[in-house]
């Protein structure tokens, strides 16, 4: 018979939000196919996804708070008595964000009510190429059909199984935003993300998919007043400028975190006093070592909510190495009229904004007669580290490896915000750096900023870039006097040849 939809998004996150709302405003029948798994400590959350309740807002609030702090320490300078010791409050901040991002949860239901979208709180199985089998928390099902599937699962943090005690006593950024009070001294890892209640520590790995959010919440862990460390195994923010990384993390280390590079934990226990004893071997120096700690924290990568999708039966076909789905430029899986989008997409940046955008792009083409395809290429983004990493277009190891060291030329500075000078603050790690191609018209493939609001002045040059602006055209460009955004205006004043190609790709 007929199916009873237009279009079933299977994933409540932006995406998949985005793509259901939008073909809704073409008249379509519409319904959005969305469940929480809880988290293995039992952190749950409500409609919205990745970005809205355990990414981007809370991440970006949370950081805000530790922002807040510092600026309470330049404020002296600047006449204002503030009584010390200043402190910080963890159960007030996360009260206050938590309910924000409730707030978030309820008004994405009303908004999907409001334009007659369908509404199912259920985890979502394929039982045939048209036909999804979702089931309530109570173990009800529905039977629902549609004539176009979209799948915006995304993903959820791993855990490195791998390592005694991971599971049973780490946490993930799934949970940290949840919590009701302060994780204390947590370990920070790159690779294994380990978090502690007295004191921090995160571990980065070797294979991380996303370590900007080890750093992210080191960052802020730290500017509240936590002791926190990073361990990490190999380099910082894979896939990244590793010039600019490496600025980063130095500022890191002098703003008050620890790092235990070259380093990886092999296990977690559960000591008589009830704090985490890690267990490490630190690569360089062949030596085992241990610490206590009261929150273990895995910043390990994410992995795509696949598993109860029954994607083999349908004939969805997925890479083995990443169980991402395949998608081609149009979004399309292996079946048809099923679509992917979002973070679960092979190739695809994991980025709310590109998601939002391909969603829409998605709903247009298939019920309001556009061709536009979603262009990935030069999408801005910034790493919220307490000094701020903006960035759009190649990195320098990737313009090298894609043209050749001798066809580029990269102009740097570094310069002091002026908002420092009056508190005395270090602006040794402000800098900036544009990469563009040596031929004559000097087309710009990456710009990297690093300082105070990068993501707002980089969103800005990112119209330029992406309409293919040329380094004497950003010359001719008048600056606004006095921002840290003017200074990109004046980079004429230094020019090095690159680098050699190291990491990563076009």
């Amino acid at each position: 018979g007929k199916n009873e939809y237009d279009l079933l998004v299977i994933g409540g996150g932006s995406g998949g939000l985005a793509c259901a709302k939008e073909a809704a405003q073409f008249g379509r029948k519409v319904a959005v196919l969305d469940y929480v798994e809880p988290s293995p400590q039992g952190t749950k959350w409500g409609l919205g996804g990745t970005c809205v309740n355990v990414g981007c807002i809370p991440k970006k609030l949370m950081h805000q708070a530790a922002l807040l702090g510092s600026a309470l320490k330049d404020a002296q300078h600047y006449g204002w008595n503030i009584a010390q010791p200043v402190q910080h409050t963890w159960s007030v901040m996360a009260q206050a964000v938590q309910n924000y991002v409730k707030s978030l949860n309820w008004g994405h239901r009303v908004q999907l009510q409001d334009k007659k979208v369908k509404y199912f709180n259920m985890k979502g199985s394929f039982s045939d190429p048209h036909t999804i089998r979702g089931l309530t928390k109570a173990g009800k099902e529905t039977i629902v059909t549609a004539e176009n599937i979209v799948i915006a699962t995304g993903g959820r943090p791993k855990y490195p199984t791998h390592i005694a005690g991971a599971l049973e006593y780490g946490i993930t950024s799934d949970d940290l935003f949840w919590l009701k009070e302060s994780p204390g001294k947590t370990p920070l890892a790159y690779y294994p993300f380990v978090l502690h209640l007295y004191e921090i520590i995160v571990y980065i790995s070797l294979t991380d998919a996303s370590p900007d959010v080890s750093l992210e919440c080191a960052g802020f862990l730290t500017g509240i007043g936590l002791d926190t460390t990073v361990m990490m195994r190999s380099i910082p923010l894979r896939g990244f400028d590793q010039q600019m990384a490496s600025l980063v993390t130095e500022h890191m280390e002098s703003y008050g975190t620890k790092f235990l590079k070259r380093c990886f934990p092999t296990k977690v226990e559960k000591l008589e006093s009830n704090r985490l004893q890690v267990t490490w071997k630190n690569t360089d120096l062949g030596t085992e070592e241990t610490d206590s700690f009261d929150t273990v924290m895995w910043a390990v990568g994410r992995a795509p909510d696949t598993e109860t999708l029954n994607l083999e039966t349908v004939g969805v076909k997925t890479n083995s190495e990443t169980g991402k789905i395949i998608v081609d430029a149009s979004e399309a899986t292996s079946v048809p009229h099923i679509y992917a989008i979002g973070d679960i997409t092979e190739g695809r940046p994991e980025l709310t904004p590109t998601a939002i955008a391909a969603g829409k792009l998605l709903a247009q083409r298939l019920f309001g007669q556009s061709s536009e395809l979603m262009d990935y290429d030069n999408v801005p983004t910034t790493v919220f580290t307490p000094l701020e990493y903006g960035c759009v277009g190649l990195s320098e190891e990737a313009a090298v490896q894609c043209y050749g060291s001798d066809n580029i030329e990269v102009y740097h500075a570094y310069y002091k915000p002026l908002e420092f000078t009056v508190a005395e603050r270090d602006a040794t790690q402000c800098y900036m750096k544009m990469v563009c191609l040596q031929e004559r018209e000097q087309r710009i493939l990456g710009l990297h900023f690093i300082g105070p609001n990068a993501g707002e002045v980089i969103q800005g040059f990112a119209l330029g870039i992406k309409c293919g602006a040329t380094y004497p055209q950003l010359m001719k460009t008048i600056g606004i006097h006095p921002t840290c955004a003017e200074e990109i205006t004046k980079l004429h004043i230094t020019k090095r040849s690159g680098l050699d190609a190291t990491v990563t790709g076009c």
